[in-house]
C-alpha cells in the first residue's frame, strides 16, 4: 500500500490533515520505515511456523537501541516458548488464545532489581529506587524498548500483539518467571507469523485533532473528533464483522466502569509493593 492509502486506513477516511499532501510532498515519507509503522496491526492469529533462529536476539538488539532515561536501562525481557509455561501464564492473563498459539511469548519487565543489586554490591546509596519516579521510569523504559522490538519484528514479516492481561496477577507471573524483588512484569507480547487465513486489518485511530495540540492543550478538541470517530469505528466494526456493543466511546468507558472491569488489576498497587517497590 502507498503511504497515502496507509494514512487513509489508519484514520478510516480520506479526510485527515495529511490527505491534502501532494505526491511530491509525500515522497520524503515514502520509505520502508514509515510504511512499516503505518501498517501496524495487532495479530491475534498465528500460523504454525516457528520464528526464525535468532529472532529474539535481533528483537532485543533493536530494543536496546531505544532511548532509556539517563542510560539507566531499567528493563529486562523474559522469552517464553515452553507450551506449558505459556499455558500457565495464559491462565492468569485472561485466557487469550494468541498466547497459546504464538510460537514466541515475550514478557517485558520493569526492572529495578539490577540497579538495586549493584547499589548493594558497591555499597553506595540508592534510595531513589524506592520512589514512584523510578518505577515510572522503569515502565517507560520497558515500553520504549518493546515498541522498538515490535517494529523490528514487523519489519521481518512477523506480527505482534501486546498483552496487558499479564498484569492481572502480577504476583503469580513473578513467581512463574522467577522474577527477583524490585522487578515487575509490565506486559506481554505475542510474536509469530500472521495466519494468512485470518488476516487482521489496520484499525482506525482517533482523528489527529483529538490528540495533536499546538502550544497548549485544548480540552474541547476531542468533542467533534469523538463523534466523527464513533461513525468511523461503527463502520469498521461492521466491515470486520466484529460484535462490539455500542459506540466506541461508550464501549471504551464500559471497560473503565470500576473495580470489576479491572479484572484483578484493582489490586495492582499492593501487589507491586509486595514485589519490592515502595512507591514513595
Amino acid at each position: 500500500m502507498s503511504i497515502s492509502a496507509l494514512l487513509n486506513a489508519r484514520y478510516g477516511c480520506a479526510d485527515h490533515p495529511l490527505a491534502h499532501l501532494s505526491v511530491h510532498e509525500l515522497q520524503v515519507f515514502e520509505n520502508q520505515t514509515f510504511e512499516a509503522l503505518l501498517s501496524h496491526r495487532s495479530i491475534r492469529a498465528f500460523d504454525a511456523r516457528a520464528v526464525p533462529e535468532h529472532t529474539v536476539e535481533m528483537m532485543v538488539a533493536a530494543a536496546q537501541s531505544a532511548s532509556t532515561s539517563s542510560n539507566f536501562q531499567t528493563w529486562s525481557v523474559v522469552s517464553v516458548t515452553d507450551p506449558e509455561r505459556k499455558a500457565r501464564l495464559n491462565a492468569v492473563s485472561g485466557q487469550q488464545k494468541q498466547i497459546d498459539t504464538c510460537p514466541l511469548f515475550l514478557v517485558w519487565i520493569a526492572d529495578l532489581a539490577r540497579l538495586r543489586s549493584l547499589g548493594e554490591q558497591r555499597q553506595v546509596p540508592h534510595g531513589s529506587l524506592d520512589y514512584l519516579e523510578a518505577f515510572l521510569v522503569a515502565n517507560i523504559d520497558a515500553t520504549l524498548a518493546a515498541q522498538n522490538a515490535a517494529v523490528a519484528a514487523e519489519a521481518a514479516g512477523l506480527g505482534v500483539v501486546y498483552i496487558g492481561g499479564i498484569r492481572n496477577s502480577a504476583d503469580v507471573v513473578a513467581k512463574e518467571l522467577g522474577l527477583p524483588s524490585s522487578s515487575f512484569a509490565a506486559f506481554g507480547m505475542c510474536v509469530g507469523y500472521p495466519d494468512a487465513q485470518k488476516p487482521a486489518s489496520i484499525k482506525p485511530r482517533l482523528p489527529m485533532s483529538a490528540v495533536l495540540h499546538k502550544e497548549q492543550y485544548n480540552p474541547e478538541a476531542f468533542d467533534q473528533a469523538t463523534r466523527d470517530y464513533n461513525v468511523i469505528m461503527n463502520r469498521f466494526y461492521t466491515e470486520q464483522k466484529m460484535n462490539t456493543p455500542g459506540e466506541w466511546d461508550l464501549h471504551t468507558l464500559s471497560r473503565l466502569s470500576g473495580e470489576k472491569a479491572l479484572r484483578g488489576r484493582e489490586k495492582l498497587k499492593t501487589r507491586v509493593q509486595d514485589l519490592g517497590f515502595e512507591l514513595k
